[in-house]
């Protein structure tokens, strides 16, 4: 027998092990999903769906779906992740049966959708109960609002499917609009609707982002109405500022922070103020920030046809080396802005407030690595309940972070490396005592991490 040469240790493969669960942290997932109720409200929810003398509920099945996303599937297929450890996962439904669910359910899709969201509402309620302090709804008001992020994102379609379009990047696929919560610089946030549109839907089309923000509302308040007021407030890119969504927002009495398209005639306006109307502009850990500047230009706009209490702020900053500046930027200076019926606070302190909009990227990157990236289905109404999995799926990742692992560091991971560093922990089962037991691997790396989530979540109430 040859020495090896590989700077590895020469090890015998076979494939007779037996009792190895592969993807054993995420049992994490699946005890965020009893805690927060998930599993018994979607079992209830889409109990019309049940066929007589079934074998498996529709809502495990699709919880079962949502786990196998939120470890790094993509498509119907990859359940069988969790299939391969009953012990550890329960009975999961054979692809057949899993596609044939799917299919029932987009057939009655406007149905089945309000069925799951309500389901989702009523975990994301019980969640957040659960977390006191650490939920986002906590201590909001006026002053400080819960922050709701909308935008828009596009989705390739590789191949022929129901309302794919050509798209305004010259690609091929969908538009979806999104809503996010944002859990402020503590945590990361999750989803709360997800229109899917055909891709060549519009950007700053505001009766989609009125579907979408009775959407979000209905998760954060439940099916049993929702006056909320100005502690929410909605973020947008210049996409959402146009006058019927403004209008839509003013009559809800939500607060909003969008982004406002400049012209060279507010351009002008712009280049009248005097250097006293300027005042420095915050970094975003809010301090001053050199070479930026912002200013109020309520007082000089016409803005006769917008919603009363409108408030216009500009920025003002020096190009980063290299940018293009544009037919509106001024003086070799870049300008933005942005409206906002927010009353009070500093203008750089709103201002940094809108910037922090920039998150919602970090949602849709996420939602992305969860499923969204491709849409896996034909039909337009079946993409729609993938995406309603989706949700489930980064619903359930930001809730074990908020119940679970608060106060670390995993509060902020991204999907990859959670999966990287505790989802994909492995271990075996044993049996003793009538019981079956977990075995996590010793050495891994995340292992005290995810031992501790455990028992913070093993503390916490059972759903009634």
């Amino acid at each position: 027998m040859s020495k090896s040469t590989s700077p590895y240790p020469s090890v015998s493969v076979d494939g007779s092990g037996t009792g190895v669960v592969s993807h054993a942290g995420a049992v994490v997932l699946l005890r965020t999903a009893h805690k927060t109720g998930l599993t018994s409200t979607l079992s209830q929810a889409l109990a019309p769906w049940r066929a007589p003398m079934a074998t498996h509920d529709p809502g495990k099945i699709i919880a079962d779906l949502a786990v196998a996303v939120a470890i790094g599937g993509d498509c119907l297929a990859d359940i069988n992740q969790v299939r391969t450890d009953p012990g550890v996962f329960g009975p999961v439904a054979s692809d057949p049966t899993v596609s044939r669910l799917v299919s029932t359910l987009a057939a009655d899709a406007t149905t089945a959708l309000a069925a799951i969201n309500t389901a989702r509402a009523a975990a994301r309620a019980t969640a957040w109960s659960a977390a006191g302090e650490g939920a986002p709804d906590h201590g909001r008001d006026a002053r400080a609002p819960l922050i709701i992020d909308l935008d828009a994102t596009l989705v390739t379609a590789h191949s022929e499917k129901q309302q794919a379009t050509a798209t305004w990047k010259k690609g091929f696929g969908f538009h979806p609009l999104c809503a996010f919560v944002d859990h402020q610089g503590e945590g990361t946030g999750e989803p709360l609707a997800i229109e899917l549109r055909p891709g060549n839907a519009g950007s700053n089309t505001a009766a989609d982002h009125i579907t979408v923000v009775e959407q979000a509302l209905t998760q954060i308040r439940g099916t049993g109405g929702y006056r909320v007021g100005k502690s929410v407030l909605i973020r947008t890119d210049s996409a959402g500022g146009t006058h019927d969504f403004l209008d839509y927002l003013t009559r809800r009495r939500l607060s909003y922070s969008v982004g406002f398209g400049l012209t060279e005639t507010i351009a002008t306006v712009i280049d009248r103020l005097q250097p006293a109307a300027w005042t420095p502009a915050y970094d975003s850990d809010g301090t001053e920030r050199d070479g930026a500047w912002v200013a109020e230009l309520t007082g000089v706009l016409d803005l006769s046809g917008w919603p009363d209490g409108i408030r216009v702020i500009v920025r003002k900053e020096h190009p980063h080396p290299g940018a293009q500046l544009r037919y509106t930027d001024s003086d070799g200076m870049r300008l933005t802005a942005f409206a906002t019926n927010t009353t009070t606070g500093q203008l750089a302190a709103l201002e940094l407030r809108h910037r922090r909009r920039a998150r919602c990227e970090d949602r849709i990157r996420n939602a992305k690595d969860c499923g969204l990236t491709n849409l896996p289905l034909h039909g337009f109404d079946q993409n729609r309940i993938w995406c309603a999995i989706v949700m489930l799926a980064c619903e359930l990742i930001a809730w074990t972070q908020l119940l679970g692992f608060d106060g670390t560091t995993a509060r902020r991971w991204e999907p990859k490396k959670l999966r990287l560093h505790l989802f994909s922990i492995a271990a075996k089962t044993t049996r003793h005592a009538r019981r079956t037991r977990l075995k996590l691997a010793t050495h891994a790396p995340g292992i005290h991490l995810l031992l501790a989530a455990l028992t913070r979540l093993d503390t916490l109430p059972n759903p009634r």
